[in-house]
């Protein structure tokens, strides 16, 4: 596994975007080839870390988000286009789904200005 001096400086990354695990435990994970993996990556569905080896590394999120692909092409049979619109869409959905919240909680905040947040 990598050390911390393997990996490239990044900014602050939060816990789930950090690179760690390797392409051989992912694909145990979802239980699918690391070819299919390679793939999904070749197709910019999925960008993992990479080491100074060039060892590639995945985050939490990268394995949500692989699960949610492998998923969308293994058992639903979308194409890689297919499964770039859907993953916009869960993205804009969940954007979407902030600002509403940021909403709600100005407008609690106009309708009880003695109790603002």
């Amino acid at each position: 596994m990598a050390t911390d001096r393997d990996l490239e400086p990044q900014e602050s990354v939060s816990a789930d975007d950090e690179p760690l695990y390797t392409i051989g435990v992912v694909s145990r994970i979802l239980n699918c080839d690391p070819s299919a993996l390679r793939r999904y990556e070749s197709a910019g569905l999925v960008s993992p870390g990479r080491t100074e080896g060039n060892t590639r590394l995945y985050s939490n999120n990268n394995v949500k988000t692989l699960r949610t692909v492998h998923q969308l092409i293994d058992q639903e049979k979308l194409n890689v286009q297919g499964v770039r619109m859907v993953l916009r869409l869960q993205q804009q959905i969940s954007e979407l789904q902030a600002k509403v919240e940021e909403l709600e909680g100005k407008l609690r905040a106009l309708e009880n200005p003695n109790h603002a947040p």
